[in-house]
């Protein structure tokens, strides 16, 4: 009976609600459950029943590596990737890919392909999850790559009654409350692949966090840069990134004035409760405030805490949930500590984020693909989704059922909060702590003024 009862991680959930952080401390979302640190071992002594938890790899950075020319630059990365798609390879069993149509997804899938049909007959097995809302349909460009590559294309195409059917088993799989539909979609094609026979399945994780893909990298790079070069950057990233020069310096501010960001964040979740808000950490916000002084510290902070941490977690356990290995060419340690030692410069270039990788895989990728700067990664339907009559009776009975959002939610917020379906983000967060809470019979631990907690 001792064990049964589960209560929430108050810390851990107020800092998913907040801040949309997970996975950078390792508490859980679960009240004294507890991560193993990765490249950590936990070494249990038998015989006195005593563990001990020691580290057993942290990335080095090789300074030679950033003294290369441009040219040499590219030909190491080239090289390094396509050693870690090829060691990805080896299987006894049919191995495939995830196609998002993206960069990272397309040079991994192009590369894989290439080196598939020189070892076998085979043709090479890639999936796609295709949303039905024109703005975030990638499809067009997976299907450019698989013709460009004779890759056999699947494609999913989930609809609003198949995301109803699968809450339950997608928040079953995650174990802890997550980010969004990107997840089911994820789901999706690991259980595609597991219909089509696909055992192994390689994917592009980690691409945007060691080669600066993502457009809030933008303040970190500009930072490290001579004033004449600032200049000419800053001009460059308007045109070369889907930014315009207001969204860039919005970003500027907004990413390494960590003031303005917790201000901003705790004005949009002013709906918690004071006491609830107090016991938010600050600090976290801060630290990643300051890792954009650096670009190695961001990235470093991006692998290990930041970002990848809760992706990898999503993609491990919608794959094992399915009995599918996945493999990460991007995150091959060799191919990381590569990445991580290029000479910034080439990293963004001329405004375009992951320049060097694009420059790397020009020859064998379409130029509409290389040179793309809208990327969105399995992007759901949600505008959709949260349109749908039913979704939208489901969330707001669940919202009102959950023993945890109405305790850490002012009740006069409570019915503005579905006046229009808009804030999305929110809406979904509470929703799937809900389910979550529902799911695993989590209890909540009230605060009283004293800040004491007492059970319910």
């Amino acid at each position: 009976e001792m064990y049964s009862k589960r209560y929430v991680n108050l810390t851990i959930l107020l800092d998913y609600l907040v801040f949309g952080l997970e996975d950078h401390t390792n508490e859980t979302f679960f009240e004294n459950i507890y991560k193993l640190e990765q490249s950590h071992n936990l070494i249990y002594a038998i015989r006195t029943n005593t563990f001990k938890i020691e580290r057993y790899y942290d990335i080095t950075i090789d300074k030679n590596i950033s003294k290369l020319s441009e040219y040499d630059s590219i030909k190491f990365y080239r090289a390094e990737l396509e050693r870690a798609v090829s060691l990805r390879l080896r299987s006894d069993v049919k191995v495939g890919s995830c196609l998002s149509g993206g960069l990272d997804s397309s040079s991994v899938a192009t590369i894989a392909s290439k080196l598939y049909h020189k070892n076998s007959n085979n043709q090479f097995s890639a999936i796609h999850a295709k949303s039905n809302e024109d703005e975030t349909d990638e499809s067009c460009y997976a299907k450019i790559i698989a013709e460009n590559t004779d890759i056999e294309l699947y494609i999913v195409e989930p609809k609003i009654e198949d995301f109803l059917r699968y809450i339950d088993e997608v928040v079953y799989t995650q174990e802890e409350p997550f980010g969004g539909f990107s997840i089911y979609m994820q789901y999706f094609v690991m259980q595609k692949a597991k219909e089509i026979g696909c055992k192994v399945m390689l994917d592009g994780q980690g691409g945007d966090e060691t080669l600066l893909g993502y457009e809030r990298y933008y303040p970190a790079y500009l930072r490290s840069l001579p004033l004449y070069r600032k200049i000419t950057e800053f001009a460059q990233s308007s045109k070369n990134s889907k930014l315009t020069i207001k969204e860039l310096i919005l970003y500027f501010i907004y990413f390494t004035v960590y003031q303005i960001r917790i201000r901003r964040c705790l004005k949009k979740y002013k709906f918690i409760k004071d006491k609830y808000l107090k016991l938010i950490n600050k600090n976290t916000v801060k630290e990643i405030s300051k890792s954009y002084k650096d670009i190695l510290q961001l990235q470093l902070n991006e692998i290990k805490k930041a970002q990848m941490p809760h992706l990898l977690k999503y993609e491990d356990k919608n794959s094992m949930r399915n009995s599918i290995e996945t493999r990460l060419p991007f995150i091959d340690y060799k191919l990381l500590e590569t990445a991580l030692s290029l000479n910034n410069k080439f990293k963004i270039k001329n405004g375009w984020t992951k320049f060097i990788l694009r420059k790397a895989i020009n020859d064998i990728l379409p130029e509409s693909i290389a040179w793309r700067k809208n990327k969105f990664g399995f992007e759901a339907p949600e505008r959709n989704i949260f349109k749908d009559n039913s979704f939208q009776k489901l969330i707001k009975k669940e919202i009102y059922d959950s023993i945890i959002v109405n305790e850490i939610i002012n009740k006069s917020y409570k019915n503005t909060i579905f006046e229009s379906f808009n804030n999305k983000i929110t809406l979904w967060k509470l929703f799937n702590i809900a389910r979550w809470e529902k799911k695993y019979h989590v209890q909540i631990k009230i605060k009283n003024q004293n800040n004491e907690s007492r059970l319910i």
